[in-house]
């Protein structure tokens, strides 16, 4: 991975490293990634949630050991928590402020958290390492067009 957190100089520590995760992310092919800034929410379980899909259950462990390896690499830190890893049908990796979710595809569209948290600023994070800022989640071609990605 080329990123680290020095070169994020610019960025506060919590946006240097959702930079760092989705790089990592992005680094296996994780697809349709997006971050939900939930830093205006009254009611949210941190600054961050960070969600993508992999196609099979071996992608989507190697995304979650990538952000786990490239975190710790950049910070000397580890996940509070790494969970899932029984099916790898949805991984959750807890780095406290930023909350990851892998999921195997089918298994995203039938939780669909970015419904959850409709309110949240969404920024999608496309392959060639560009960024969309989509506004909030009630943009429904935007959900609609990962619901029916399957």
């Amino acid at each position: 991975m080329k990123t680290n957190i020095e070169k994020k100089e610019n960025l506060n520590p919590i946006q240097a490293l959702v930079e760092i995760i989705t790089d990592s992310i992005l680094d296996k092919k994780g697809q349709e990634v997006i971050s939900l800034d939930m830093t205006a929410l009254d009611d949210a379980m941190g600054d961050y949630f960070i969600i993508c899909e992999g196609t099979s259950p071996p992608q989507v462990r190697a995304i979650a050991d990538n952000i786990a390896f490239n975190v710790e690499q950049a910070t000397g830190e580890s996940p509070l928590h790494y969970e899932g890893t029984r099916t790898y049908e949805w991984v959750l990796l807890d780095f406290f402020n930023i909350v990851v979710h892998i999921f195997h595809k089918d298994a995203r569209h039938r939780y669909s958290l970015e419904e959850l948290w409709a309110d949240a600023i969404t920024t999608r994070h496309l392959p060639d390492g560009s960024k969309e800022i989509i506004g909030n989640n009630n943009n429904k071609s935007f959900l609609s067009g990962i619901k029916n990605k399957k």
